[in-house]
């Protein structure tokens, strides 16, 4: 599958990643891949199972073999689990902590690894998530890594929650962010880091059409 190009995109939480990946995906006509979706419905899922995906005392190997069997559809623009819609569930801010806590967990990653690489099909990926061009696509033939401002980001995250209904505070989603930031940067399994080779943009003062064509521009750019 090498020759299939891959675009990863990778930063932290409430970044943008996701509404960029998928606008430069609908671009360019590639695939999109949401891999904070996968950890989302995995710690959902876990939950589902009897457990406690946020608990410190949860068994590694248990939470990767709940994951490894789960029922995982993606149809259209909705998640489903287990034959449930859980589009709506897997963005609540708690099950976005869940999945920060479950992603340190080595039998966790690689049960999701081969499942995240399996989207990489003709004729393109665009990426989305934390490791994307560090971990599961090193060989991405262009990596941004997307970055914004806390206050800006809680801002962001603030008005897609009020927009699904969920009630949220930007001072408590401000915290959540800055706690998710560190927790991911420390992690020793696939932190979140800027590689080497990646084109970072800070979306702090540009619009999603404005990131869209930088990422665009730089693939084309690659491209040829």
């Amino acid at each position: 599958m090498s020759d299939v190009p891959v675009i990863a995109i990778d930063g932290p939480a409430a970044s943008g990643k996701g509404a960029v990946a998928q606008a430069v995906a609908e671009r360019l006509q590639f695939h999109y891949l949401d891999s904070g979706a996968i950890y989302r419905a995995a710690a959902l899922a876990i939950d589902m199972a009897g457990g406690d995906a946020g608990s410190d005392s949860l068994i590694p190997s248990d939470a990767a073999a709940v994951a490894a069997r789960m029922k995982l559809e993606f149809r259209g623009e909705s998640v489903w689990l287990a034959g449930k819609d859980v589009t709506l569930l897997i963005r609540s801010e708690q099950c976005g902590s869940n999945a920060s806590k479950i992603a340190v967990l080595p039998p966790l990653r690689a049960a999701l690894l081969a499942y995240q690489r399996g989207f990489r099909r003709a004729p393109g990926l665009v990426a989305e998530g934390r490791d994307m061009g560090s971990v599961v696509f090193p060989d991405a033939v262009l990596k941004i890594f997307l970055k914004a401002s806390v206050v800006v980001r809680a801002e962001r995250r603030h008005k897609q929650l009020m927009e699904k209904g969920i009630n949220a505070t930007i001072e408590d989603l401000s915290a959540q962010i800055a706690e998710r930031d560190a927790r991911d940067k420390a992690r020793s399994v696939a932190p979140l880091r800027s590689v080497g080779d990646a084109i970072v943009i800070d979306s702090t003062a540009l619009n999603l059409p404005q990131v869209v064509d930088l990422v665009v521009k730089n693939y084309l750019s690659h491209k040829h």
